[in-house]
């Protein structure tokens, strides 16, 4: 017999022994069986980890990756300057990014190009933060929004529209020129307090 026959044939005893049912009645055996039922007996005393959602909202760390973010100036302009440097940290291929020039008629961000079509696809998305580590703006982040899910497959790409942050009190819808008085520079150094508004170094 073969030493390939004699290890089957061993794990074939094995499996037919583990099938048999319990004979030694002794104590010894008891309490053996006794003691499998004690991760049981633990549980019956903690507080159960179930949350009564949607109900009840679960608590989300500060700093949970859930839904992105294009984030706006104090005066309203557009963070994102269509670099693109975005889509090429993802992994997934989930973001698409085609910038356009800016013109003195229609400014949409203080830089010389902007966002033009932004998207990403949460089909592919895999939520791991290389994006915002990327911005050199601060124009990406991500929110603590996680309820992504969606009847299509189609709603789960998000477009500019759907990404942009809400006009807070006090912005301007883009385009619109620079703030008065102010540079580029000062946007990138978040000098921008509202419209016309630019805080001056001390």
């Amino acid at each position: 017999m073969s030493e390939l026959d004699k290890k089957l044939g061993n794990g074939i005893e094995k499996a037919q022994a583990s099938n048999k049912p319990i004979t030694d009645l002794s104590e010894g055996s008891f309490f053996k069986q006794l003691l499998g039922f004690w991760v049981t007996f633990k549980a019956q005393f903690k507080k159960p980890n179930t949350v009564q959602y949607p109900e009840e909202r679960p608590d989300i760390h500060p700093r949970f990756h859930g839904r992105h973010q294009l984030n706006r100036y104090e005066d309203g302009l557009e963070k994102c300057v269509g670099c693109e440097l975005c889509a090429w940290a993802c992994p997934a291929d989930a973001i698409l990014v085609e910038g356009a020039d800016n013109t003195d008629q229609e400014r949409f961000s203080p830089g010389e190009r902007y966002g033009k079509v932004y998207q990403i696809n949460y089909l592919r998305c895999i939520f791991c933060g290389l994006c915002i580590e990327a911005c050199p703006t601060r124009a990406l982040t991500m929110t603590n929004e996680f309820e992504l899910a969606d009847t299509t497959r189609s709603k789960l790409i998000f477009e500019k529209e759907d990404l942009l942050a809400p006009l807070r009190q006090g912005m301007l819808q883009p385009p619109h020129p620079l703030a008065q008085g102010a540079t580029k520079d000062d946007y990138y150094k978040n000098r921008i307090t509202g419209v016309n508004e630019v805080a001056k170094d001390a």
